[in-house]
């Protein structure tokens, strides 16, 4: 099996996540505080390296009725930015409500504010990938 990469994009931060080996289990790996194109692009390309990855997966922030907004164009833009810039494949992965479940999640283990603001955007990405790879699993059986 490979690993799977997982990006939460925002404004100013990428949530960044990393399956196991096996592809069954995500885990939070860092947040890329967004510097400009190239060196965002760089950090990306740097993490595919260190950790063999295979795949990568961009959570696309569809609204509540499935429809592309404003934030999904941008999302587009860096997808289309991404694709050229690694060797792996790219996907596109509905990612709505995943930041705020990962608050929730962070609220409810009790973690302290400052610490939340820093790994929020993490633990998204790893909800997210976590969703893939348990539909990924589900359509394998």
């Amino acid at each position: 099996m490979s690993r799977t990469l997982a990006l939460d994009v925002g404004e100013r931060r990428i949530g960044v996540a990393v399956s196991d080996p096996t592809g069954a289990v995500a885990q939070p790996l860092l947040v890329i505080e967004r510097r400009g194109w190239e060196p965002d692009l760089a950090r990306i390309r740097e993490l595919v390296r260190a950790h063999e990855v295979h795949r990568i997966v961009v959570g696309y922030p569809f609204t509540l009725r499935k429809e592309r907004g404003t934030q999904a164009q941008r999302v587009d833009r860096f997808i289309a930015r991404l694709r050229q810039a690694v060797v792996v494949d790219v996907l596109p992965y509905d990612e709505r409500l995943t930041t705020a479940a990962a608050e929730r999640a962070l609220l409810a283990g009790d973690v302290r504010r400052a610490r939340r603001r820093a790994v929020r955007d993490a633990v998204a990405a790893a909800l997210l990938l976590q969703g893939y790879l348990d539909r990924e699993r589900a359509h394998s059986l």
